[in-house]
């Protein structure tokens, strides 16, 4: 008996290609059963998304079955890249997250409002990218699952909020932290030459609540206490302008390439691209097609 399936179906089905984490996967396939109609034909196709559910929830349930500083915090990596916000406290970390996202963090002007790890989304043209608030690094905190969180993700966002006492010194401090877990800020992510040890991690540095009148004085100390090849970028939660500008860094900065796909005979579908890091190959576009259509492909 065929399976009929209605066209809302395939829509459904494409999100399955570029879903990375376990808890995208599982939505759209439960979406996908509820659109499939009930009937002898479908039998085997939905059996086929009831088991593949089933192994992902047991995959997370181990997961979360790991000690408290282990994965617990841990935040799968999802959509177009990861990128993890830091700063001393009352930065503006959370403001910026819920400028640049729909999500809605606590915002408030005590420290410490942030207590775990708070993932969303922030929407650039088609793509969706992962940012991460986190809780502030003072001198006397620092957890471990922060500083691996720092370490998996692919860019970090330094916050320092200039408006503060002294922001050059909060941030000379959040730098000897990182250190101390051998992370180390690099523009480009790259190590120095002959330094063969520590994580060298892809970061802007963004001197946040510049709509503040205080803040334009500590700019000119601001610039001089960065070590070479360090540059500021200044941006506040209530210039839409600033906000713009750190979505397109933030962007260009992650190194996304966008492919798009095109069934023979159709036009290319230009809304959901298949998102790979620049330097990727034909090979890797195959495999996210199919594992198949990767095996048997011989040129292109």
């Amino acid at each position: 008996m065929p399976a009929n399936l209605p066209p809302q179906y395939f829509d459904v089905e494409k999100k399955l290609k570029t879903a990375k984490s376990a808890d995208e996967k599982i939505a759209i396939m439960e979406e996908l059963l509820s659109i499939i109609p009930k009937h002898k034909g479908t039998e085997k196709l939905q059996a086929l998304y009831k088991t593949k559910i089933a192994k992902l929830k047991t995959q997370a349930h181990k997961k979360i079955g790991v000690s408290r500083q282990g994965d617990l915090y841990h935040i799968e990596k999802a959509e177009a890249g990861q990128v993890v916000l830091i700063g001393p406290p009352n930065s503006g970390k959370s403001s910026l997250v819920k400028a640049l996202t729909n999500a809605d963090p606590e915002v408030a002007d005590y420290p410490f409002t942030t207590h775990t790890p708070s993932p969303a989304m922030m929407r650039y043209e088609n793509i969706q990218i992962q940012l991460i608030d986190t809780p502030p690094v003072t001198q006397d905190y620092f957890e471990y699952w922060q500083a691996e969180m720092i370490k998996n993700s692919d860019l970090v966002l330094v916050v320092i909020d200039l408006a503060g006492s002294d922001p050059a010194l909060d941030f000379f401090a959040l730098k000897e932290k990182l250190q101390e877990r051998r992370i180390f800020l690099s523009p480009s992510g790259q190590a120095p030459p002959n330094v063969e040890y520590g994580f060298f991690k892809k970061t802007i540095i963004l001197g946040n609540k510049t709509d503040q009148p205080a803040s334009q004085e500590a700019i000119p100390d601001f610039h001089s206490a960065l070590s070479s090849g360090e540059e500021l970028i200044l941006v506040s939660s209530l210039m839409e302008e600033s906000l713009a500008k750190l979505k397109q860094l933030i962007f260009d900065k992650l190194e996304i390439l966008r492919v798009y796909s095109k069934t023979p005979g159709k036009k290319p579908s230009l809304d959901e691209p298949f998102i790979f890091q620049r330097g990727s190959t034909l090979k890797d576009m195959a495999k996210a097609v199919h594992r198949d259509f990767a095996k048997n492909l011989k040129f292109a």
